[in-house]
This record gives structure tokens, C-alpha cells and sequence, in this order.
């Protein structure tokens, strides 16, 4: 037997807010809200704890501060790489240098920020959508 992923946290000063915008970005709903403020999203119709990992936003008062040990990479569904990128861009991402250097035709990769500087990548490859 092996363990699976359940959940991935993120700490965050504004979990709702930050869990909303989340939930906009990867096409989630809310799942769950705790008494805590821990707020849950997952895909729509999963329970906690089914096939695709949640990302579960906890409070805090300051998160981790400095670079993180943890990101999440993206890939888009329905539309290339250039079109998912200008929609994050509007929805708040920001584009973030952790030292990958100047952007070159050869990256396959964009580094961005949540609004709260949680870093993320978007990578070139588009996968299926959920449920597909």
C-alpha cells in the first residue's frame, strides 16, 4: 500500500479571499468551511478526501516568510498557454522572477504569483479537464 494526496495546504492571511480567487483560477468551488476559517475547495461535485486533491487555506496571522519549499504547477485545459496566461494576468497573478533568468523563446514555463506572492508555475503542455 502507498499513501495518496488528500489535500495541499496553504497558509493565508485572507482564506476566503485567496481561496476564491484559487477556485476561480483552477475551475473548484468551495467544498467546506470550518469554524477555524480553514476553507476547503475542491473540484465541483468532490467530496474531501476523493480522487483529485483539495487545497485546504488556513489562516494565519504571517505566513512563511522568504521563498517557499512548495508550488504548484498549471497546465491549461481548454486554451493555450498564451491565452491561460492573460487570464491569470487578469485575474491578479503576477509574473515572478525566482531566478529562472531572462525570459527566452526555449522556456516552456511562466513563473506568477497569487495575490498573496504564493508562487506557481503555467507550463506549455495543455492536459484534459477534469472529469474527461
Amino acid at each position: 500500500m502507498a499513501s495518496r494526496i488528500t489535500a495541499i495546504v496553504v497558509n493565508s492571511t485572507d482564506a476566503a479571499a485567496l481561496a476564491a480567487w484559487w477556485a476561480e483560477v483552477l475551475g473548484y468551488e468551495v467544498l467546506d468551511t470550518d469554524e477555524d476559517g480553514v476553507v476547503t475547495i475542491g473540484a465541483p461535485g468532490q467530496a474531501p478526501k476523493g480522487p483529485q486533491p483539495t487545497l485546504d487555506f488556513v489562516p494565519v496571522p504571517d505566513p512563511t516568510p522568504g521563498r517557499r519549499r512548495l508550488h504548484l504547477d498549471l497546465n491549461a485545459t481548454d486554451r493555450s498557454q498564451a491565452e491561460e496566461l492573460d487570464r491569470l494576468l487578469a485575474l491578479g497573478a503576477t509574473p515572478v522572477d525566482v531566478g529562472q533568468g531572462p525570459r527566452t523563446d526555449e522556456m516552456t514555463w511562466h513563473v506568477l504569483a497569487d495575490p498573496e506572492g504564493n508562487e506557481f508555475c503555467l507550463l506549455a503542455s495543455t492536459v484534459a479537464p477534469l472529469g474527461s
